[in-house]
């Protein structure tokens, strides 16, 4: 025999205030000419006022932070190249922090790729630049890369002596973008973790276990902030684990389907000022709060 439900139902516990907001920037903080307008650059500045630290997170590079060092407050940390590493923007991107791949597991993975999708090329992100096969499409903003193959980008006389593989770039010009996603990891899953954030063909590829999210946890745990404190922006696959693991997310308004089914919530798109939209709203919940 069943109870009988309770006349007055027990309400939801309201939402932990937010003590770190860890936004994505492509896509998501930036605009897509790749600026911070004003009222995401007041918004930011509001958090901080408020007490809500800020974490950039990030498959950029350390060295592509530009966009956003002229907005850098508080918030001087970023998670670069999908958790690879971790930064310090306010000591020009000092590294904190790297997870490296190990080179002989890019290998490996180079070699399971090849197999399972001819035609694909591959980039080596290092903690000192990037460095890119012929069929690779170049980096212009990377000038000094070196061009040749993956088997020799990765090769290193003494093992250990060279700078820290962050992650390996695969891209192929004929495949559709989750299709490739998808067929690396049936591929190569297991030797390390894959991800995508271009509208192209270009898969990520870090050491296995290694993700925004990852790396995020490690610094919330180092700060003493719980998932539940946690407030996470982002739009692309990269983002997916980093928006299921943080207490309250947002898909932006022109996000991937798939990140849009792994948020808890939805906001305006990138070039809308979406993240702004609910740092707005969050700064005037904890003044509300402070206040009662």
């Amino acid at each position: 025999m069943t109870s009988p439900r309770s006349p007055h139902p027990t309400a939801p516990a309201p939402a932990p205030a937010p003590r770190l907001i860890a936004t994505d920037l492509d896509g998501t903080l930036l605009r897509d000419d790749k600026s911070v307008s004003e009222r995401t650059v007041a918004a930011l500045a509001a958090a901080e006022r408020a007490g809500i630290e800020v974490f950039f997170v990030t498959g950029r590079p350390a060295r592509w932070m530009d966009v956003v060092a002229d907005h850098v407050h508080g918030h001087g940390m970023a998670i670069c190249a999908n958790g690879a590493a971790v930064v310090d923007l306010h000591a020009g991107g000092t590294f904190l922090e790297v997870r490296p791949l190990e080179r002989s597991v890019a290998l490996e993975v180079v070699r399971a790729l090849r197999a399972a999708a001819p035609g694909a090329a591959f980039a080596v992100e290092l903690t000192t630049g990037i460095h890119y096969e012929p069929d690779y499409p170049p980096f212009f903003l990377d000038p000094g890369a070196t061009v040749a193959t993956a088997e020799k980008l990765l090769f290193e006389e003494t093992p250990g002596a060279s700078a820290p593989v962050l992650k390996l770039l695969a891209q192929h010009r004929e495949l559709d973008p989750d299709a490739f996603l998808a067929l690396s990891r049936q591929a190569a899953g297991h030797l390390a973790s894959f991800t995508r954030s271009s509208p192209t063909a270009l898969v990520e590829i870090s050491a296995l276990g290694v993700s925004k999210a990852s790396t995020l946890a490690l610094c919330c745990a180092q700060r003493g902030i719980a998932a539940e404190e946690v407030v996470a922006f982002g739009d692309m696959p990269n983002d997916i684990e980093m928006l299921s693991w943080a207490g309250r997310s947002y898909a932006m308004g022109n996000a991937h389907p798939d990140v849009f089914a792994a948020a808890s919530g939805h906001t305006a798109g990138n070039n809308d000022d979406g993240v702004a939209v609910v740092i707005e709203r969050l700064v005037a919940e904890a003044t509300r709060a402070a206040g009662s």
